[in-house]
């Protein structure tokens, strides 16, 4: 257990005054509901919902070395990243597990912002400037600095234009632009998002931040936006099948594991940590795989619960909840490779195995 005290975000006095119900998360006191998780989730679903994400981190890399130096420590490719546009990728070990996955804007032809999970962000920006030896390039810790919230749902982008005079419709998936948001400007306005809905993630100056949510929730309340709080968070990527780290990724699931060589370029000119390791694997193959699942129960699996092919146990639930709208328990689970298409897995909750139906892309789309 960690002894650092627990942080606050800028957005701490609106989650209070809003009646957020407040829980420690990752080091810092997050809100996990305002009303109720089912509600606010289906909001995300059906019009919209407004998260505070400023617990995440925020690191910028800059020089003549900035594209190629990212190369070398990012499973995904950089070099010929557009400037205004973003990239998901792993960071790896030089054993192939996840260090973590992030989010990479490209604000400059030498200038990348980087988005860091809430709790790996210190091991993060120093992972990153150890690397950075003999690049000509600068990390910077920006994670101070940054607010950031989320607003997803199919009338994000109409909400969002009632505060901003940037065009939204301009924006293309995994692009983004700088303006003003609710008045405050130097926003990096892009359209992404965690939750399997449409919709943006707007950073800004941490001293603006209660400005913009503010300004959000004012222009969308009528709409039915309702704020939303890391509880739904989790049911809604669950719902879209989205990892989450130290879950379906961690130092020892990598990305293959993890179903995202997608994110992984093996022939950049540059060789990126943890290439030749994951050379390796695929090429022996790999001895357990990332499944989602659901359940015909009302019982949910959570992490950590065995799963059985017959009598044999052949892995593990990393995480579980109720998806609202399926109204069905889904997960995810870590199985080894040769049980993964087994019509016949079941889980074991609390001494009953529950027959498991696999999925091959998201629950809900």
């Amino acid at each position: 257990m960690s002894d650092a005290p627990t942080q606050r975000t800028p957005l701490y006095d609106f989650h209070v005054r809003h009646g957020a119900r407040m829980v420690p998360f990752a080091g810092w006191e997050m809100p996990v509901q305002y009303t109720a998780i089912i509600e606010e989730h289906m909001a995300v679903r059906e019009k919209a919902g407004l998260f505070d994400v400023s617990h995440m981190g925020e690191a910028r890399v800059t020089g003549p070395d900035a594209a190629r130096f990212l190369d070398r420590v990012m499973t995904n490719s950089y070099a010929g990243l557009k400037v205004g546009m973003a990239k998901y990728t792993i960071m790896c070990q030089p054993d192939g597990g996840c260090v973590d996955d992030l989010i990479v804007y490209r604000l400059g032809e030498e200038e990348f912002l980087i988005c860091l999970n809430a709790g790996n962000a210190p091991k993060d920006v120093a992972w990153l400037q150890e690397q950075s030896k003999g690049f000509n390039v600068t990390v910077a810790d920006e994670c101070k600095q940054w607010a950031q919230v989320a607003l997803q749902g199919p009338l994000a982008e109409e909400i969002l234009a009632k505060v901003t005079p940037v065009t939204l419709s301009g924006i293309k998936r995994f692009g983004f632009a700088v303006g003003s948001v609710a008045g405050v400007d130097g926003c990096i306005i892009s359209r992404t998002g965690y939750t399997g809905s449409p919709g943006f993630e707007v950073y800004m100056p941490a001293t603006g931040a209660e400005k913009v949510a503010e300004g959000i929730f004012v222009a969308g309340k009528d709409q039915g936006l309702k704020l939303a709080g890391l509880g739904c968070r989790d049911s809604l990527r669950l719902e879209a099948c989205y990892p989450l780290y130290g879950h379906e990724i961690s130092e020892k699931i990598n990305p293959l594991q993890a179903n995202l060589g997608w994110t992984i370029k093996f022939d950049k000119p540059t060789a990126f940590i943890g290439q030749t390791a994951l050379l390796e694997q695929k090429a022996q193959g790999l001895s357990s795989k990332v499944i989602f699942f659901k359940l015909d129960d009302r019982r949910i699996a959570r992490q950590g619960a065995p799963i059985y092919n017959g009598d044999v146990q052949v892995g593990e639930v990393l995480s579980g909840t109720l998806s609202p709208c399926l109204n069905k328990p889904i997960g995810s689970a870590l199985v080894k490779v040769p049980d993964v298409e087994q019509p016949n897995l079941a889980v074991d909750i609390r001494g009953n195995r529950i027959p498991m139906i696999v999925v091959n892309e998201p629950f809900y789309k």
